[in-house]
């Protein structure tokens, strides 16, 4: 506001000199008044001294406008060096929140590709069956050992379940893999109650058949257990099962088949495991008879070692405290020499006899 002010009074008082040398240029009649002549010389003095004063104003003025711009300048280079600096830092995030957003983009697209393989692999009927029989040969083969179990085995009918399970009684235990996707998730995306009905009577209508082929193919009385497997190879798919179609749950326990998920798979492998581990502890049971019979023997004959061993420490102890009440009389005898103590008495001539054992042949 100051540097305003000064140019305008600048401006103000160049209009007046200006004005005032006009006035003087102007041609003029010969002065003739004494008085106006001093007045004239008063003003020149004074339009000298203004000039003056205008041209110190005028350096002043400029001084304080190149002070003022060196310093907006020096203000405007510091600030626009910090705005390049903040301006990098800021392109630099950006860079790194790309490549991250490029990394998530190349996630997102492996991910994309893998959804398609799997999807491609659950359109494929067979390619399904194959997914739900190989996480239940993963299971079965992890948990029990070889030659208990056989994949595609033939039953006496011609039949093949895809796993048989050989049980101690010689009756085969059944496992066989379904995966009923389509009724599934045709019953998840139904959207209207009429679509959920339709998917409804569908899924149970699969799963129905699916029993009665199990129940019909793979139960033979003397050949297998009197129930079998249904592998669902999915928990959330079993979940659905087990809350909205308790009566075909009901219907495969009344035929023999029971509908399994994969932990339920494996708790009933680790029951069959346990059988199979008792039925060989009692195929072992006279062996493991024997070998006790043996050990009491050996305990035995320990023993009867250490009772004949004790009799020899007792008998030693015993010839060792004689031995012992013989070197005190020495002793004291020698200590009455010693002190040419001697006595009436007679000294005993009786001879301790010494104990007399029979040396055993195991010494």
């Amino acid at each position: 506001m100051s540097e305003t002010l000064l140019i305008v009074l600048a401006l103000i008082i160049a209009i007046g000199i200006a004005a005032i040398i006009g006035l003087l240029l102007r041609p003029r009649a010969p002065v003739i008044d004494p008085a106006a002549e001093e007045r004239l010389a008063a003003l020149n003095a004074r339009l000298d001294a203004m000039g003056n004063w205008l041209q110190n104003s005028h350096s002043q003025l400029q001084h304080t406008v190149n002070t003022r711009l060196d310093a907006v300048s020096q203000n405007i280079g510091e600030s626009m060096k910090s705005t390049t600096k903040n301006t990098t830092d800021h392109l630099q995030q950006l860079h790194a929140r790309l490549a991250v957003i490029d990394a998530a983009q190349k996630n997102i697209s492996e991910l994309a590709t893998t959804v398609t393989s799997l999807q491609k692999v659950f359109d494929n009927k067979q390619r399904r069956g194959a997914f739900g029989q190989g996480r239940m040969e993963a299971i079965i083969g992890d948990a029990l050992p070889q030659g208990a179990y056989e994949f595609q085995f033939t039953l006496s009918n011609n039949s093949r379940p895809d796993c048989c399970i050989h049980m101690p009684d010689k009756r085969h235990l059944i496992i066989d893999a379904k995966f009923p996707l389509e009724a599934t998730t045709a019953l998840e995306a139904a959207k209207t109650d009429e679509e959920r009905l339709v998917a409804t009577r569908q899924l149970r209508q699969n799963l129905g058949k699916h029993i009665d082929d199990i129940s019909s193919k793979y139960l033979i009385k003397g050949e297998t257990q009197d129930v079998a497997f249904m592998f669902i190879p999915s928990e959330s798919m079993f979940a659905e099962l087990y809350d909205g179609f308790d009566d075909v749950l009901q219907k495969g326990y009344r035929s023999g088949v029971i509908i399994v998920s994969p932990s339920l798979l494996m708790l009933a492998i680790q029951v069959v495991q346990q059988i199979q581990k008792d039925a060989r502890m009692r195929e072992a049971a006279d062996k493991i008879l024997t070998e006790v019979g043996l050990m009491v023997e050996d305990v035995q004959r320990l023993k009867d070692r250490v009772d004949n061993l004790d009799r020899h420490f007792g008998t030693v102890n015993k010839d060792i405290e004689q031995i012992v009440i013989s070197a005190d009389k020495i002793l004291s005898r020698g200590e009455k020499i010693q002190s040419v103590e001697f006595s009436d008495e007679t000294p005993s001539a009786d001879i301790i006899a010494a104990p007399l054992r029979k040396i055993g042949a195991a010494e």
